[in-house]
């Protein structure tokens, strides 16, 4: 019965590793696919162009993998290189591209090639809709594979459990020792203890979760009373968007822009003529009869003189909000910092409703600051900042690599918090 007994032992040790083992090829192989979905999906997409560039065959498009890891790592010094692909490349899509040195490593970098590259070879579907549905059931197919897999492996190890604990009590009784009755799980000590902590660890995971993503909308995309596309005005009509968030380059708030503001234009423009507007549903929008909402805000009929004194706020729903205890100032990030809205908001030029593009965390914010260049040549306000001046010029620092928010105190928490 010994001998009956280790071989259990062996075979219990077996399956656990071999229960190990395809849970760790089900991680590595997730790898790849989870760091594109951090870092990269926000951006672009393997199949089709969105903020950057499609990444299917991205590959073919550059020498070798190590111009696409120093690329990521910091996209400003391969461009100061004077590297023609990634030259033409930022002159093509305007928006530099987030710096994850120190974010991201080598092996990360391989590991979301890869992915691009399995996910490159597949065909995507003709319509968006249809790729959406095909998704959430290869989405809906491997969970219920893995939830079938858990409850198998769950069920060999309680049997596995049930055969020890008989062959114990067989051997006992062989032997002449005393055989205690199996004890029921809910009084077993064990049992109850393992289960306590799991369940402590849920809930401090649950409550670490939540805490951490407080306040945090990334991709809230909520209905406006009036149907504005950004995708029209800012893209196709190419209006600069501080014509309508004046005070961003002056003040801490951008604001959203008065009826009388949007009456400049809709004094002359009196329907709507372009390309057919969509919601994020797929429904089509009637662009005049939009316009017409914005004229029962202005209180203005056609065909007679406006009294802007009849105008009413229009009742926008919030989009951008940071928590109470940060400061951020629009105008010195517009006008100091030279940032480009797209680095906060995204590709604004291509959305009709607008969304909460980035997620607005402070990791997000500090990641930023660390990797933005500070634009030191005939900016005054860095003016007083001799000794960055000095290093540029004698070359003791670098001046390709540039200096960045970090180093002049740009993670500082009283920076924002105070």
């Amino acid at each position: 019965m010994i001998q009956i007994r280790k071989v259990t032992e062996k075979v219990g040790l077996i399956v656990s590793f071999i229960i190990l083992m395809s849970f760790a090829q089900n991680v590595k192989a997730q790898d790849g696919k989870a760091l594109f979905t951090a870092n990269c999906a926000s951006c672009h997409s393997v199949h089709k162009d969105m903020t950057g560039p499609a990444l299917e065959g991205v590959e073919s498009r550059w020498p070798d993998r190590a111009h696409i890891i120093a690329w990521v790592h910091n996209s400003s010094k391969v461009i100061a290189s004077g590297d023609k692909y990634a030259t033409d490349l930022f002159a093509k899509w305007k928006t530099p591209m987030t710096h994850f040195e120190g974010v991201l490593s080598d092996k990360d970098v391989d590991a979301i090639l890869d992915y691009v590259k399995v996910e490159g070879a597949k065909k995507p579907e003709a319509g968006a809709a249809a790729s959406a549905t095909q998704g959430a059931g290869a989405q809906s197919d491997n969970t219920l594979l893995y939830v079938v897999l858990t409850c198998v492996l769950a069920i060999v190890a309680i049997i596995l459990l049930q055969v020890n604990s008989s062959l114990k009590r067989l051997s006992n009784k062989k032997e002449g020792h005393p055989v205690i009755g199996p004890i029921p799980f809910y009084r077993n000590k064990k049992f109850i203890a393992v289960v306590a902590i799991l369940i402590f660890i849920y809930i401090g995971y649950w409550l670490a979760s939540g805490a951490i993503g407080l306040g945090h909308s990334q991709n809230y995309e909520p209905k406006q009373p009036i149907f504005y596309s950004h995708k029209v005005h800012a893209g196709i009509n190419q209006i600069n968007c501080l014509y309508c968030h004046t005070n961003a380059q002056y003040s801490r708030h951008a604001t959203i822009p008065s009826v009388n503001v949007c009456m400049n234009c809709h004094m002359a423009i009196t329907e709507y003529t372009g390309p057919k507007l969509f919601t994020a549903e797929g429904e089509e929008v009637d662009g005049s009869a939009e316009i017409q909402k914005l004229y029962k805000y202005a209180g203005y009929v056609q065909g007679q003189p406006w009294d802007a004194s009849k105008a009413k706020p229009i009742e926008w729903v919030r989009i951008h909000e940071l928590p109470d205890h940060v400061y951020f100032n629009h105008s010195q990030h517009v006008m100091v910092g030279k940032v480009q809205c797209q680095t906060c908001h995204g590709d604004i030029t291509k959305m009709d409703e607008v969304k909460q593009f980035a997620p607005l965390s402070m990791g997000w914010c500090i990641n930023c600051h660390r990797t933005t260049d500070v634009q030191f040549k005939d900016n005054g306000f860095y003016s007083i900042y001799q000794k960055y001046h000095e290093g540029l010029k004698n070359g003791t620092i670098d001046s390709a690599k540039g200096i960045t928010v970090e180093m002049i105190g740009g993670t500082e928490c009283q920076k924002c918090h105070y």
